[in-house]
């Protein structure tokens, strides 16, 4: 293992150095997905002069990735890095006046909010709190920092150190729970929650908006700073949380919360009539008007987002997009109020739209590729895209979606290096005689005149899809880099297609969605002849790894081989294995002792029996979602069977693989196994 991972080292190191040397392409793979600069975070100056945001770049000797800001003007000119420093620096925030930028680094050992004006001069700290800084936003009027912080309940950032501190020093390790969440997403709980807090920027004790709320803002795994925000006056803050109580782990009962910054009165919920989820506040650029987005059902974690618009302080809530059949996200004002700007999945794609914030209208403004973190910048919008062929650059477009101009092009020079497959959508008739869309990416170097093996791959979710972006994790372009068709068909479940269409996916796991795949696969190979059906891999994650041990039992005369990341064997038993049990309970209807039958309609485990196929297991310690001995299992039942199989274990992952030595060994095993049972001696 020691010798694998030096030699994944190694091989990273070379491709700069491949790159410098020669102006030869090559076709993609790994070790170019690896070494892409990031690019996330753009922020519009007030003047709308510039861009602040953050690049992630690759650190080959740490094997992680670290951050720095950049700066550009919005017409594309003056690109440069504004902060070189070991540490990561990222979250860059305009001061109102456009002369200083306000940052998260770790530069100081933890993680801090820091300065650095603009006009010449080193950065500075701006707290120094014992505790990490997680997320922050500025005060309208620029002299105040909400942030985020993990304390106990009750307790102030200094004396949460301290019984962090007497914890770490005690000899027992052991850790006691009364209640759910014991662990979450790849973390044990130790009874901190993250909470908000208030400081003025000049300095002064932090204030607990949340006070002895146990409850997390922003939410846990994944929330960030867009999940709360200064009211217009400066007086109080807006935030989203979950306060259900021991309810916890089956609750989607988020609210928004309002909460004075001098921690006066405990916080108010303003969305206590909802039962379901509501977040993402945002305040129009006259302070009239919240913003918000909101489901309607409760336990239901893929329920439509609908645009919804409050007057503040004391209006009544109105929805904006009932009737738009799509879930809105990355919320954002446009300058003049008038509109509001969102993001939604959408046919295969991830486009921008604009929603009239009095009629509700919705129309197009970039409908291709992957559109994130939009905002306006007079008449034209900002935002993030990256498509099938490329990662993410910031774009600018016409606030009416005409001339899209391209501000930064961090990456063109390393993708003039690589050959790469083209992508292509088509449709067919899937379950119901329903219009199912898919993609595909055509082998590099592709000639009509060969046979290609290929690439099923089935994306988890289940309610996502596999849209126009440029993946760091399941990314086609790895495998038509090495000769390989891709394949991914966004089966009933999908989102971007309508919410009557994510929902069949509820209690038929392997209904609707199977028949789309075994459908998908057959349009697919008649559509594109030069597909060889004889040699058809399929692979798949989460519940793309739970279909893979469906088909295994299911479908097991169609494939060559199989590939299984993070996938459940066994629904009943997976229930009382992960965090999250709204998920399950939705899906199957119940918990398994109310409704066992919504467990054991589509249990894979049930037709190992049937197993035959070879397949890779691949699984991370650290998944509390989908939990390792779920791959083990199926391992286990593999070679007792005498099938060809091997396991792929990582103990530093969690249901993703993020570290770059990882990702690379990930890659190098799929397509080597891939290989092995896939293509033909001396003829690929």
């Amino acid at each position: 293992m020691r010798f694998i991972l030096a030699a994944t080292c190694l091989a990273l190191g070379t491709v700069s150095a491949v790159v410098a040397a020669t102006n030869d392409t090559h076709p993609f793979e790994v070790r170019d997905l690896v070494a892409f600069d990031r690019l996330a975070d753009p922020r519009v100056s007030a003047d709308g002069s510039r861009i602040v945001f953050t690049v992630s770049s690759l650190d080959l000797d740490a094997n992680k990735r670290r951050s720095d800001l950049w700066l550009v003007g919005t017409d594309g000119a003056g690109l440069r890095p504004l902060t070189r420093n070991d540490a990561s620096d990222s979250s860059g925030t305009w001061a109102p006046d456009g002369r200083t930028i306000y940052f998260l680094s770790t530069r100081s050992g933890s993680s801090q909010v820091w300065k650095l004006p603009l006009e010449g001069g080193e950065a500075q700290p701006v707290t120094a709190l014992p505790l990490d800084v997680g997320s922050f936003v500025l005060s309208p009027d620029g002299s105040k920092l909400a942030l985020s912080m993990e304390v106990f309940p009750g307790s102030t950032p200094a004396e949460t150190r301290k019984r962090m501190d007497d914890d770490a020093a005690r000899k027992a390790t052991g850790m006691i729970y009364d209640r759910l969440f014991f662990r979450h997403w790849d973390t044990w709980a130790d009874g901190r929650r993250s909470h908000v807090f208030v400081v003025p920027v000049s300095g002064g004790d932090p204030v607990d908006v949340m006070k002895a709320m146990d409850a997390d803002s922003p939410s846990k795994p994944f929330g960030g700073s867009e999940e709360f925000a200064f009211t217009p006056d400066g007086k109080a803050i807006v935030f989203g949380a979950r306060d259900v109580g021991r309810e916890e782990a089956w609750s989607t009962n988020f609210d928004l919360f309002l909460a004075p910054i001098d921690g006066s009165a405990p916080p108010r919920n303003l969305t206590a009539a909802n039962q379901a989820w509501d977040a993402y506040p945002a305040f129009s650029p006259d302070g009239k008007t919240l913003a918000y987005a909101a489901m309607k059902r409760p336990g239901y974690e893929a329920d439509r987002f609908r645009l919804m618009v409050r007057a503040w302080p004391d209006g009544t809530d109105r929805v904006l997009t009932e009737e738009w059949d799509r879930s809105a996200g990355n919320l954002a004002w446009s300058a003049d109020g008038k509109e509001i700007y969102v993001t939604s999945d959408d046919v295969g794609n991830h486009a921008l739209f604009a929603v009239n914030a009095s009629t509700g209208k919705v129309r197009t403004v970039v409908g291709k590729g992957h559109v994130v973190a939009p905002q306006a910048d007079g008449g034209r919008i900002v935002y993030l895209h990256d498509s099938m062929k490329g990662p993410a650059e910031i774009q600018t477009v016409r606030a009416d979606g005409g001339d899209v101009k391209k501000v930064t092009g961090i990456n063109d020079e390393r993708l003039a290096s690589i050959r790469m497959g083209e992508p292509e959508q088509f449709s067919f008739k899937g379950a119901n005689g329903d219009t199912v869309h898919a993609w595909i990416v055509k082998p590099v170097d592709f000639d009509p005149a060969r046979k290609y093996p290929v690439a099923f791959l089935i994306h988890g979710g289940p309610q996502g899809s596999w849209a126009n972006n440029f993946h760091y994790r399941w990314n086609p372009q790895a495998y038509a880099g090495r000769g390989y068709a891709a394949v991914m068909v966004d089966f009933h479940g999908s989102t971007g297609y309508g919410q009557a269409f994510t929902d069949a996916i509820n209690g038929d796991w392997a209904g609707k969605p199977f028949e789309d795949l075994q459908k998908g696969l057959e349009a697919a190979l008649e559509k594109y002849p030069w597909m060889d059906g004889s040699r058809v891999a399929a692979l798949g994650a989460s519940y793309g790894g739970y279909m893979i041990n469906w088909i295994a039992g299911n479908w097991p005369d169609r494939f060559k081989t199989l590939v299984v990341h993070d996938g459940n064997l066994d629904e009943r038993f997976a229930y009382f294995a992960t965090e999250e049990l709204w998920f399950p309970e939705w899906e199957h209807g119940g918990t398994p002792w109310e409704n066992p039958q919504g467990y054991e309609k589509h249990n894979p485990v049930d037709f190992v029996k049937n197993w035959k196929t070879p397949m890779l297991v691949i699984h991370g310690g650290k998944d509390y979602r989908v939990v390792d001995t779920g791959g083990f299992a199926s391992f286990t039942a593999l070679q007792r069977m005498g099938i060809p199989s091997k396991l792929l274990y990582f103990p530093d992952e969690n249901h993703w693989v993020l570290k770059p030595a990882n990702s690379i060994l990930w890659h190098d095993t799929v397509l080597d196994w891939l290989d092995r049972w896939t293509k033909r001696d001396g003829q690929d």
